[in-house]
């Protein structure tokens, strides 16, 4: 029978929500015990048990949880009902630098960091150079922290945690700031962890490294727990509640095909600074993207077909309009796209009060990662080039891969020895 590692058993965390900081003094006066406040799950009931050597992802929309059950378990916060058991000494990452004195040089914050884990001046000392040689900034060591690049401070952060060779260690986040070689780095450490017999619980909105490094993954949604299981099918559960196509009071997912959705874009993963222009003749109304089974998703799969699809609408009558869509990356690069014309696909009259559907089918074949969408509806008049309506980076997109190459494409190369 495995052993267990983190027990968490039946966490609830309730925060008293007052309307204004009065109340909270007029209810502690109150000799009659009225209350003045409202209460607020943070977390809800929630169990799961971690075993010794397993990797376990926890997923979850903004505000579900994930960092409060973290808090938790590592000590940080005490629960309101329920208990933790932990059984091995335990190296977080719940915030870059947590524990961190910004005044100290990067070496005083080894040995301040590994003194509150317990270790002595001997045992860190030992463990110094190792430390050293996964952070990889050189002399900065002797410097500042506050002095420190952000990319410098998560090589560090990392470096100590993992490093002082916890039985259980914690990540929350804490690759998103380092290089893809950092990143590599720090996955080939869980991998080593792994083989130790070392157990990790690993919290990401990276669902490409959910499925590929966690061996199961517990998500949660508004503070309660939603699933926990292989990480794949826990995964597509969470695509569902991403796009409100999730329904928590029923056992089952809900999924809402497209043709039931009469507003895909309220379903999208919408971007608030998009750039919005164009001179009104015609506009973009609605806008999706359709997974490989035609369901709202605003995330797909490498290597799986899906749909880029939007509604425009006519205020004028217009001669062969062309509507196109760009995919770039955060960075702002153009990583593909096409129009009709391009795709000699030109719609010949948009007519005045019309609404019209352009789909756009292709397979993915981008690396894993996040991407923004821009979309366009375009034209000629008298040889002049026209923009009726384009939605600059409306939506974001997710690719989910577990085997990611080099740049921005997979070529699917075979290797062959002779």
């Amino acid at each position: 029978m495995e052993s267990i590692a983190v027990k968490i058993s039946d966490i609830s965390k309730v925060y008293k929500l007052y309307d204004k900081p009065s109340l909270r003094l007029k209810e502690a006066l109150n000799p009659f015990h009225k209350s003045y406040h409202n209460e607020h799950f943070a977390l809800d009931h929630v169990s799961l048990d971690i075993h010794e050597g397993e990797c376990v992802g926890i997923i979850g929309t903004n505000g579900s949880g994930k960092s409060t059950l973290l808090k938790i378990v590592t000590g940080v916060l005490t629960p309101t009902t329920g208990n933790v058991q932990v059984n091995g000494k335990i190296s977080a990452l719940l915030e870059l630098g947590a524990g961190f004195n910004m005044e100290y040089t990067g070496m005083e914050n080894i040995y301040l960091n590994g003194t509150m884990l317990g270790y002595n001046k001997q045992e860190i000392e030992a463990k110094v150079q190792d430390i050293l040689d996964f952070a990889e900034i050189g002399d900065f060591i002797y410097q500042p922290v506050k002095t420190y690049s952000s990319g410098m401070f998560a090589r560090l952060a990392f470096a100590v945690a993992i490093n002082v060779d916890p039985d259980i260690l914690i990540v929350d986040e804490a690759l998103s700031v380092g290089d893809i070689f950092f990143q590599s780095k720090c996955y080939r450490k869980f991998n080593e962890f792994k083989e130790k017999g070392k157990t990790i619980i690993f919290v990401s909105h990276d669902l490409s490294s959910i499925i590929k490094y966690c061996d199961r993954c517990l998500l949660l949604n508004k503070g309660k727990e939603i699933a926990v299981g292989s990480s794949q099918s826990v995964v597509d559960i969470f695509k569902k509640i991403q796009v409100n196509q999730f329904d928590d009071e029923k056992e089952e997912p809900i999924v809402i095909k497209k043709q039931e959705n009469t507003d895909w874009k309220s379903a999208m993963v919408s971007n608030p600074n998009y750039l919005d222009y164009g001179n009104g003749k015609a506009r973009i109304v609605d806008y999706a993207v359709l997974d490989k089974n035609g369901d709202l998703s605003p995330s797909v799969h490498k290597d799986e077909m899906f749909k880029i699809v939007f509604k425009i609408q006519f205020n004028e009558d217009i001669d062969h309009p062309i509507f196109a869509f760009t995919i770039k990356d955060l960075k702002g690069t153009e990583v593909t796209g096409t129009n009709t014309m391009l795709e000699e696909s030109n719609l010949k009259k948009g007519k005045k009060g019309e609404c019209v559907t352009v789909s756009f089918e292709q397979k993915m074949i981008a690396q894993g990662g996040q991407y923004l969408i821009s979309l366009g509806c375009t034209g000629y008049e008298n040889d002049d080039f026209v923009v009726y309506h384009r939605l600059y980076d409306i939506c974001n997109l997710e690719v989910i891969s577990d085997n990611n190459k080099i740049g921005f494409f997979d070529i699917h190369s075979k290797v062959t020895y002779e």
